[in-house]
């Protein structure tokens, strides 16, 4: 396991250090980074962005070679939050550390625990986002994460704009959009009708049968009227 982990933390720092990014720390099998400190950096948001896609390409390396070996393929999650924090050396007066606190912190840790639900390996705050525009990004969800009161916008990273074929996601996230509207009004007749057309474009991603999943579940135990479509999460993931 430790000569596992070492492997895994030295190529993602490898990727971070690459990407001007701060190493926070490492736990467990996390490695937790932040941008914008020391050093300030204007285009924080899109440094981290560019970084997560990074390390996919990275994991997508490393699992080939895993396979030559005859081993079992890694999976990687990654949460993403931009926002106001607090950094500096915090800890005791017997030892500390150079970190980062704050909402905006909590949010990423929350997040990346969402991945699995949501069957994507990058899952990232609308304030994230809204700071990389050079990237195709898909909603994924409004969420009320455990510890938060106020709902938020989640993403996931879909490619670059200048990715392959990006006529034919830009349908297919057109198509998604227009669900998301249905889903938060409450119509699950046109919710059943877009997401059979959008596993028909892309029958194995893991967020279109999830919502099928969602939706026969609300025909079977309609909401409450005065349900908005969010989701909510009592418990960390």
């Amino acid at each position: 396991v430790q000569a596992l982990l070492n492997t895994v933390h030295t190529r993602l720092t490898e990727v971070i250090r690459a990407h001007r990014g701060t190493i926070d720390k490492y736990v467990g099998d996390c490695v937790m980074a932040f941008w914008g400190a020391p050093v300030p950096a204007p285009e924080h948001a899109r440094m981290a962005v560019e970084a997560a896609f990074a390390i996919m390409e990275a994991t997508r390396a490393l699992n080939a070679e895993r396979s030559e070996a005859g081993l079992p393929a890694l999976s990687i999650s990654i949460g993403l939050s931009t926002g106001q924090m607090s950094v500096g050396d915090m800890g005791s007066n017997l030892r500390r550390a150079y970190t980062v606190v704050g909402d905006a912190v909590n949010l990423a840790a929350r997040l990346e625990g969402l991945s699995s639900v949501y069957g994507v390996d990058i899952v990232a705050s609308t304030a994230t986002k809204a700071q990389a525009p050079d990237f195709l990004w898909q909603e994924l969800d409004r969420v009320r994460v455990k510890g938060r009161a106020q709902a938020v916008h989640i993403h996931t990273l879909r490619q670059r704009q200048e990715g392959s074929d990006p006529l034919r996601l830009e349908q297919e996230l057109a198509l998604w959009q227009q669900l998301l509207v249905a889903w938060r009004s409450g119509d699950m007749d046109e919710c059943e009708a877009k997401v059979n057309a959008l596993r028909q474009l892309n029958p194995s991603y893991g967020l279109y049968q999830l919502y099928a999943q969602r939706i026969a579940t609300h025909r079977q135990s309609p909401p409450a009227l005065d349900w908005d479509g969010t989701t909510n999460f009592d418990a960390k993931y």
